[in-house]
């Protein structure tokens, strides 16, 4: 049956890998079943319902869930942390990834190039916060064809909390400068001794910044010559800045839009998203040394999860236990954060 319909779809023009994509099935798997003699569904399917298996009603609920307005655009990595700081354990990220394929509830993902970076020497390591700090410049589109403003972020490395950020017309080691040492009065950070990294752009390694720095007592750190993506976090916070659906599809009217937007954003970003490498808790929850009791919730409420449903845990619970070290630039044998 399957393959008369895969037929009939490619008679009418559609792809082979279009068809097979709406079934569910590889392309790989219908040619190897029409090798066969007489060749169909050799598949005999499950005999029997796994004694485990969400039954209809919480299948029901984390549908509603998915579809709700609340929580739409969250993937199930960023949605069962956030549930589970509402007290609420519904399944875990696997059971919802099925469900989103099975009722096509999953938004097309952006590919991801991969590609191997050599880390630089420099290795820097973070305790706690506002010790080692990492900051970068990005351009954001305006109407004016050819015109960018430029966004400083300043972020800390330990918590991936933006510390600091400005948005001007050109690129300036003074603006940058001056950031910095604003971010450390308005936040009441001691500089000396903190680690600064960047990559090496002009405004980086200026004698402006250079001097600024050195008034401080605040350590700089570079990436490597020529290697663009040493700098990793601030790479991957303005990739998230970027990918986010909040980010505007069309370019900024002028400086004070930017500014709104991006206001919104860092309010967005470190006080609602729940970051990936840090056990998913806000940066404002790590910064300010919050985690450790968000996490204590979620893992006995997991706990609690397990012994309602015992045969659905072939193993323990998540670790929720807080992160300890960050690492900036790791050696090869050294794991990038340890507990």
């Amino acid at each position: 049956m399957i393959l008369a319909a895969i037929a009939e779809a490619q008679s009418q023009g559609a792809q082979l890998a279009q068809a097979c994509r709406v079934v569910g099935i590889s392309a790989r798997t219908i040619e190897r079943w029409r090798q066969r003699p007489g060749g169909d569904d050799g598949r005999c399917g499950p005999r029997r319902r796994p004694h485990n298996a969400l039954s209809s009603v919480e299948e029901a609920q984390i549908l509603s869930v998915l579809k709700s307005s609340r929580y739409t655009g969250l993937s199930p990595k960023q949605l069962v942390p956030r549930l589970a700081d509402e007290g609420l354990y519904l399944a875990s990220e696997s059971t919802i990834y099925r469900l989103q394929r099975r009722y096509g509830l999953r938004a097309a993902e952006r590919s991801v190039s991969r590609t191997h970076v050599t880390r630089a020497i420099a290795i820097h390591r973070a305790t706690r916060p506002n010790q080692v700090w990492s900051w970068d410049i990005t351009w954001l589109p305006t109407t004016v064809r050819g015109a960018y403003l430029r966004l400083y972020l300043v972020m800390d490395v330990w918590s991936r909390r933006i510390v600091g950020w400005r948005i001007a017309h050109r690129e300036s080691a003074k603006i940058a400068a001056e950031l910095v040492t604003q971010t450390c009065n308005d936040g009441g950070v001691d500089p000396r001794g903190l680690v600064l990294h960047s990559d090496n752009g002009l405004p980086m390694r200026s004698s402006t910044m250079i001097a600024t720095l050195q008034w401080l007592g605040i350590v700089p750190s570079f990436s490597r010559p020529h290697v663009s993506d040493d700098n990793p976090y601030s790479e991957a916070l303005f990739r998230t800045l970027k990918h986010t659906p909040a980010y505007p599809s069309l370019p900024f009217a002028d400086i004070g839009a930017a500014q709104r937007w991006v206001a919104r954003f860092v309010c967005w970003y470190n006080q609602e998203h729940r970051h990936s490498a840090i056990r998913y808790v806000t940066p404002d929850e790590r910064h300010f040394g919050r985690e450790e009791a968000v996490l204590a919730r979620r893992a006995q409420l997991y706990e609690r999860a397990r012994s309602l449903n015992p045969e659905r845990w072939s193993q323990g619970t998540r670790k929720w236990t807080p992160l300890g070290m960050v690492v900036l630039h790791p050696e090869r044998s050294e794991p990038p954060a340890a507990a």
